[in-house]
């Protein structure tokens, strides 16, 4: 029977197309087992995907976790140049994210002081810089506001894509781990503690990115629109553009409320709407999934 408390994170790496590439950072993460992915999401539009990977946490010896998530970030450096990436989705690195997450009997302090090792870590042996956010951050800094920062929101493409690693190697915030100056090839890493947070994307059938970014401004808590929900307009294919979402309160409000406010607004614009997706399973599945996992090793 499972006694040790248990910890997730999620790593979003800029690269969904170079399948050597992939199976590289895949079998990095093998050299693990005790920390397996338990979900990967792949997006082709996108160019990105997303591992979910979740290990028990010891009191003491050796992070698996940690151990799984560096292994990987090495080997997507080793096989992924930033400079040559484009994809429609906005990236400040070849491993663009990585957050943290408390699960059975974990506590947010846990999963903070994990990122705040695998930071100094990555730090030190990777040579990239690393910022911190939510409970790994001292002062508690968020997410959006190291992007907004960074001008992650804004596409650098006339095409409403990201192409290319970041314009220059001077930083506009200082790291908190690694060096000063960033290197084009990999660019630098967000890595974070929070609760659990879940991704809802809605499509909507239409090429007028404007108005979609209007409708996902007032789907958004900062946009006066549903609290504890971030909301941005993303190009997705021929004729989609997606309102993409993250809900860092799922448990107030839900994938099934963005959709219908995402409907209700795009009514008013007379654009039809899609039915909206998840983009990894929920943290009862998530758990649930690597408990059966866990009792068939066993």
């Amino acid at each position: 029977m499972l006694k040790s408390i248990v910890g997730c994170c999620k790593v979003y790496i800029s690269e969904s197309r170079n399948r050597s590439a992939l199976e590289s950072i895949e079998r990095a993460s093998k050299l693990y087992p005790l920390a397996p992915i338990i979900n990967k999401f792949q997006d082709v539009a996108y160019n990105r995907v997303g591992y979910t990977l979740v290990s028990q946490l010891g009191p003491s010896g050796p992070c698996h976790l940690a151990n799984a998530v560096l292994a990987m970030v090495k080997a997507a450096f080793d096989t992924i140049d930033f400079e040559v990436h484009s994809g429609t989705h906005p990236r400040l690195g070849v491993v663009d994210h990585i957050c943290f997450h408390p699960l059975l009997g974990a506590s947010l302090d846990q999963a903070a002081t994990i990122a705040r090792c695998l930071a100094t870590d990555m730090g030190s042996s990777l040579q990239v810089p690393i910022y911190l956010y939510g409970a790994a951050h001292e002062e508690g800094r968020t997410l959006d506001s190291i992007r907004r920062i960074f001008g992650y929101f804004k596409p650098n493409s006339s095409e409403n894509q990201w192409i290319g690693g970041l314009k220059s190697d001077c930083l506009p915030l200082s790291p908190d781990s690694g060096p000063s100056q960033v290197t084009s090839a990999k660019g630098v890493v967000v890595i974070g503690a929070t609760n659990w947070v879940d991704n809802y994307n809605v499509p909507l059938l239409s090429s007028d990115i404007s108005v979609v970014r209007r409708i996902a401004k007032r789907v958004s808590g900062r946009g006066g629109g549903l609290p504890s929900v971030q909301a941005m307009a993303l190009a997705h294919g021929e004729g989609v553009i997606e309102v993409a979402c993250n809900l860092l309160d799922p448990n107030k409000v839900g994938g099934e409320r963005v959709q219908e406010e995402v409907e209700s607004l795009a009514r008013e614009q007379g654009i039809s709407v899609g039915k909206g997706y998840y983009t990894d399973f929920s943290q009862d599945q998530i758990v649930s999934s690597y408990l059966k996992l866990f009792q068939e090793r066993s």
